[in-house]
């Protein structure tokens, strides 16, 4: 019996494991199947949520469905979001990251960043002040189908429809900035005097001025005339009964009751909770919790680096003088300012296609999407910085639009043209955002996903990387241009902290950008200004910068000569924007996929 037993339990054991192991596999399977299933219905469902609370967005995602509207932003609102969010968030942790592909691991660890960020802003209530002197919720509204395909009388009706919606989207907001002003959590009084009168601008008595009646000026063909004519007359009744007389009561209360109500100061911190909403700035624009001493040690760092480069050039260039005699010659001499606005934009024409010949040397992918060269629009040009990048919209009318702000010509130095390009549009903003864009076999909430540390640090390696292409720095001045830029960047990092964590005065930040750039007097005022109305965005420039070359300098050293300075670049790209740990984590697997090879 022995001898049997053993002989039996030699044959059982075997099969035994076998149906263990089987089983085994086949319940991690299922997990895994089921823990991917339950990640790809939360991002499902999360994107049609965000859909239905940013209509905007979702206009320019291609989806026409919500056309008709504007975000509600009342208080109801916003409980229903951190309500929802969290909801999104808690079932996003509960799903084991180990069943998860790569790839999956990448949207559950990318919406979880985003869902974050999300309900630490509606529990901050942000939406108190909801404007700076870059974005508004009103320039939000106006510019909300800018792009968009609009071929059918169905498009024009939910146009006029969103027209009538302004009334109460800008009493919403107004609504909130009343709330700020009870609680002290307000705009500084420098700031809102110069965002008040873009706003009193779009007060026309004729509506036909006004730009939301540019879509019925020139209608397609193949809606009839006579709809036309009634698009028309509807269009520009709505413009006069609900969105002039919202802009109207926004001026006066700008001008009126919130004049009175800003503050003094100029830092974040010194509004109430004012260091938890810097803080939140900070991990919201550089994608990364770090003390504001910090970032200033950095950035004093970075400024006494260049500020040496910038005085070698000098010295290179023959210039026969110190650095304020140089700089101040820069920004007068008539030679490096263009006499008209078409000489401006012509100009950047021409540097753009001088780049866009040269991006095959350094870029192994390239989008699809064309873009433009465009100027800032006339109605907020007077308090617009000196250039940016409006995106097109998925499915739009237009490529991506490289904004040229042709105001003031006197104070748009043509020098700093080559870097202002490369930054805005190829390499920098139009190249990445149209990559994310086209991105395949991704959620959609990647494919127009912003995160500025990513898109801002990229923007500004792009200035760099002019040097390594021909022609594109041609003269001294070019190439202090750059480095003017550069310094623009890294003393931001000095006067964002500053201002908002170390009590420095508008006066010590204007001197600190004047003394360190040869940026104009406007430029100056205008940009000092932005880092006061929006705390930490202008970190992200920077420390993005810092870290993609610190990354790149990584990868280098390790790969030697297997380093592809292409094949850098695309895997820098090909996941569109993610948080720097994020892109840290994934450059590094990559460093090992090719020493593995």
């Amino acid at each position: 019996m022995a001898s049997i037993l053993g002989a039996c339990q030699r044959n059982f054991l075997p099969t035994l494991l076998a149906a263990i192991t089987f089983l085994a596999i086949t319940a991690t399977s299922a997990h895994a199947a089921s823990a991917s299933e339950t990640l790809q219905q939360v991002i499902d469902d999360h994107w049609q949520y965000s859909l239905k609370e940013d209509p905007i967005m979702a206009g320019r995602m291609g989806l026409a469905d919500y056309n008709d509207r504007l975000p509600g932003v009342a208080p109801e609102d916003r409980v229903r979001r951190l309500k929802a969010e969290k909801g999104i968030l808690a079932q996003l942790q509960g799903i084991d990251a180990d069943q998860l592909t790569e790839a999956e691991r990448i949207n559950r660890d990318l919406l979880s960043w985003v869902l974050k960020d999300s309900i630490e802003a509606n529990e901050l209530y942000l939406d108190r002040i909801p404007l700076n002197t870059f974005y508004s919720f009103f320039a939000n509204a106006l510019q909300a189908n800018d792009g968009l395909n609009m071929n059918s009388v169905k498009a024009y009706e939910d146009y006029i429809a969103r027209i009538r919606e302004f009334g109460r989207y800008f009493d919403e907001n107004i609504a909130n900035m009343r709330q700020g002003i009870r609680d002290g959590f307000v705009l500084p009084k420098i700031v809102v005097e110069g965002i008040a009168p873009t706003v009193r601008a779009q007060v026309y008595d004729d509506p036909t001025k006004s730009s939301l009646y540019e879509p019925f000026a020139k209608m397609p063909d193949s809606i009839p005339a006579k709809e036309q004519q009634r698009l028309r007359a509807e269009g520009k009744q709505a413009i006069q009964q609900e969105a002039i007389p919202a802009f109207a009561r926004v001026a006066d209360f700008m001008e009126g009751d919130y004049q009175q109500a800003a503050t003094d100061t100029i830092g974040a911190e010194q509004l109430p909770g004012g260091k938890a909403y810097y803080r939140h700035g900070i991990r919201r624009y550089v994608t990364l919790d770090m003390d504001p001493a910090e970032i200033h040690k950095i950035g004093l760092a970075e400024v006494k680096r260049i500020r040496a480069e910038m005085e070698e050039l000098i010295k290179e260039s023959g210039f026969d003088g110190s650095f304020e005699e140089f700089t101040e010659f820069l920004r007068t001499d008539p030679q490096f300012y263009a006499k008209t606005p078409e000489e401006l934009l012509k100009e950047a024409a021409y540097i753009s296609k001088k780049i866009d010949y040269r991006l095959p040397q350094l870029f192994g992918k390239l989008p699809r999407l064309p873009y433009g060269v465009v100027p800032v629009p006339d109605e907020i040009a007077p308090n617009y910085t000196t250039a940016s990048y409006n995106p097109s919209a998925i499915g739009g009318t237009r490529g991506g639009a490289y904004w040229v702000n042709t105001y003031a010509l006197d104070q748009r130095p043509l020098y700093e043209l080559p870097a202002l390009t490369l930054h805005e549009a190829v390499p920098g903003h139009h190249l990445q955002g149209a990559l994310s864009q086209e991105l395949e076999n991704v959620p959609e909430f990647r494919k127009g996903l912003y995160l500025s540390a990513f898109g801002e640090g990229w923007a500004l390696y792009s200035e760099r990387l002019g040097k390594e292409m021909d022609g594109i720095y041609t003269t001294p001045y070019e190439h202090f241009g750059r480095l003017s830029y550069e310094m623009w960047r890294a003393a931001r990092l000095v006067i964002d902290t500053g201002i908002h964590s170390q009590g420095w005065t508008r006066q010590q930040a204007l001197d600190f950008l004047s003394d360190n750039t040869s940026l104009s007097d406007a430029n100056v005022r205008a940009e000092v200004d932005r880092y006061i109305s929006w705390p930490g965005q202008a970190l992200s420039y920077k420390m993005g910068e810092i870290k993609i070359r610190e990354l790149r300098e990584q990868a280098e050293k390790e790969l030697g000569g297997q380093f592809d300075l292409r094949a850098f670049h695309d895997a820098v790209l090909a996941n569109g924007a993610l948080p720097m740990e994020m892109l840290e984590t994934r450059l590094e697997d990559s460093i090992k996929v090719v020493q593995r090879q």
